[in-house]
């Protein structure tokens, strides 16, 4: 009697064994619809990207901070995948800054000073609490959320310093208020500017 083997599926045979080595081999995934590939302890996660208004939203707030982080010396990026401290750990912010010019796939944590995630409701547990625990951990100065509800004309961007280990809030506003910083970089807009209008 002869063995009958079933196709290879990375899902579920690299399940709990993922690696940046392993995710340059296999990833994207074939057949998978286009989404954030995140890895934490060898564990795989699939996040769908955000769609447009998620898209406008990140660029708009790219061109908010891009000439001040410049002027500060600092580069800001879109969606890149950061390895935080281990081959077996990575995210993908939806924005990055970087502490200068980094070349490769995988960007290693110690070059982040800032990530920027927009919250969405398939990622929600993993953008407010997860993600920054591990952002945290890694030694990542700054992590900034960004709420957009494009179907209520609602938007909220909240900066987080870390001290001593943890992220403290040090800035929140809301569509119609000011969002205004000096660390790391300069940065005033209204929040509402981040919606499709």
């Amino acid at each position: 009697m002869q063995a009958t083997y079933g196709m290879f599926d990375p899902l579920t045979d690299l399940d709990g064994m993922w690696t940046v080595d392993l995710a340059a081999r296999h990833l994207p995934i074939a057949g998978v619809p286009l989404a954030k590939y995140e890895c934490w302890d060898g564990r795989l996660f699939l996040t769908p990207h955000g769609g447009v208004a998620r898209s406008h939203g990140s660029a708009a707030l790219g061109s908010a901070m891009m000439d001040s982080a410049r002027s500060r010396g600092l580069y800001l990026c879109g969606s890149l995948t950061l390895v935080l401290g281990q081959p077996d750990r990575w995210i993908q912010p939806d924005i990055t800054v970087l502490d200068g010019p980094v070349r490769g796939t995988w960007v290693p944590s110690e070059h982040a000073v800032l990530v920027a995630e927009f919250v969405s409701p398939e990622s929600r547990r993993r953008d407010r609490i997860d993600k920054p625990a591990k952002c945290a951990a890694a030694g990542i100065p700054w992590y900034l959320t960004v709420d957009l509800d494009e179907d209520r004309e609602r938007a909220s961007v909240e900066l987080f310093e870390l001290k001593d280990g943890a992220y403290r809030s040090v800035r929140i506003a809301h569509a119609g208020q000011t969002f205004e910083i000096n660390s790391p970089f300069d940065a005033r807009f209204d929040p509402a500017e981040l919606l499709m209008r």
